[in-house]
């Protein structure tokens, strides 16, 4: 039976040290939690038949009798510390920790560095873990690492976390083991984590400054109206003025009176549309169309739909230069997307093929994909697809970047009408009341 050495921390913070054996790691990391321990490492101990290993062998405990060896009196002591409550707060955020995208792409930059050194995932995973410093995430790859040293392929594991890990982080995994290149998909994921934090990363920068300034101007709007307007229609009263205030502003002024009386209609009838629309989109039919939506919707469906298609190919050509057909790199391939619609036109295209049609087929009469794409699939089905997709994967990521480039362009301008139109109605509502009292022409109907 193989021989492991652990450590492990007890429930008082304790940690210990010692040597067992068990089936396998899984047996033992059960074994251990069942003790009460919460194990840190298990490493893998090969002890020869020899006298010398059979002595040490019969020197071995189980973590049970480990677990009564520590001393009572350092319990007790443990237990009693003063900083004990805040460590112990601190284990439980640190263990609570969620895990950024930026966790996961210096975990997987890491990764394909060993990986490109020709380190084998065993190897390659007991390394990176001690750069994680994220415990959650550490814990994760920990649990990788078991699988794979059990003999699991790492997307199995993966797939047990996949609110961690995108379910395409986790078919470029599984394509990259399934098909013998596991370094060229790495390098993608990187790619792909790399561009995917960039492209948020700029539409933050658009977005969040003009939202708040937007969202800024509407609470002026309406609590410059709540304010303002009842003192400067107290003080044309007060003084007797015949001068009345804006149109705009006396009817934006009842509106809010109005809405304050039933306010609860409103906001009913807003929060029934919400949860009616999340009830149908949680449909087959309606999460279909609203994927669909995805891919249709303005200034961002071309850029999804790019996005997804170009991983899709990147994919089919990962497998074509590994040997796979155009059938079973289409199936290898099927979940490079959670976009139902892409889901079904892989389905589609892998049907054709067993009923001998085209496979490009479903992708052109979709509308979504341009005539170039498809007739460039076409073209590489007649001559060499494998030399075909480089170039339309080339052609695409030019494609995506020229898309991102109008996106930017753009989003700001659109932005920037609707802070414009929100500015010109609290001038109209708010701010001029406020030069009309400070004109002081008012105040010449008042003594008439």
């Amino acid at each position: 039976m193989p021989l492991y050495k652990y450590r492990a921390a007890t429930k008082t913070g304790d940690v210990i040290e010692y040597r067992t054996d068990a089936p396998n790691k899984f047996v033992l990391l059960n074994k251990l939690k069942n003790n009460g321990l919460y194990p840190i490492s298990i490493t893998s101990i090969n002890v020869r038949a020899d006298k010398k290993g059979k002595k040490q062998k019969r020197n071995i405990e189980t973590s049970h009798s480990v677990l009564k060896q520590v001393r009572a009196e350092q319990i007790k002591k443990s237990m009693n510390k003063k900083e004990g409550w805040i460590v112990r707060v601190k284990d439980a955020i640190a263990k609570n920790k969620s895990i950024k995208k930026r966790d996961i792409l210096i975990f997987t930059q890491n990764f394909y560095l060993l990986k490109k050194a020709n380190f084998n995932n065993i190897h390659a995973l007991s390394t990176v873990i001690e750069t994680v410093e994220n415990p959650t995430l550490k814990a994760i790859i920990e649990d990788i690492l078991l699988g794979v040293e059990a003999g699991e392929n790492m997307y199995t594991t993966m797939e047990y976390y996949g609110s961690v890990f995108p379910p395409i982080y986790i078919n470029m995994i599984k394509v990259g083991e399934l098909s013998g290149a596991l370094t060229n998909s790495l390098e993608r994921a990187v790619e792909y984590l790399e561009t995917t934090e960039a492209m948020n990363k700029k539409l933050r920068e658009i977005l969040i400054p003009n939202i708040i300034q937007f969202v800024g101007l509407i609470i002026l709007a309406v609590v410059g109206t709540l304010v303002s307007v009842p003192m400067i229609q107290g003080v044309f009263d007060a003084f007797g003025s015949k001068d009345q205030l804006p149109a705009i502003t006396i009817a934006f002024s009842n509106f809010l009176d109005y809405f304050s009386t039933i306010w609860y209609i409103p906001l009913g009838i807003i929060i029934a549309i919400a949860v009616a629309i999340m009830l149908y989109i949680r449909t087959p039919k309606g999460k279909y169309n609203f994927h669909y939506f995805k891919y249709k919707m303005p200034i961002f469906g071309s850029l999804i739909y790019a996005i997804d298609f170009s991983r899709l190919t990147q994919s089919i050509l990962l497998n074509l230069k590994n040997g796979q057909r155009i059938q079973e790199a289409l199936e290898t391939s099927r979940n490079i997307s959670n976009n139902l619609v892409m889901l079904s036109l892989i389905e589609s295209a892998i049907n054709n093929i067993l009923v001998g049609q085209s496979w490009i087929e479903p992708f052109e009469q979709s509308g979504l994909s341009t005539p170039m794409i498809t007739e460039m699939l076409k073209i590489g089905m007649q001559t060499d697809l494998a030399e075909m997709m480089e170039k339309l994967n080339s052609y695409m990521q030019i494609d995506i970047d020229n898309i991102i480039q109008r996106i930017i362009k753009i989003l700001p301008q659109i932005v920037a009408i609707f802070v414009g139109i929100i500015l010109i109605f609290v001038v109209l509502v708010v701010l001029a009341p406020m030069i009309q009292v400070y004109m002081g022409g008012w105040m010449f109907s008042a003594f008439e």
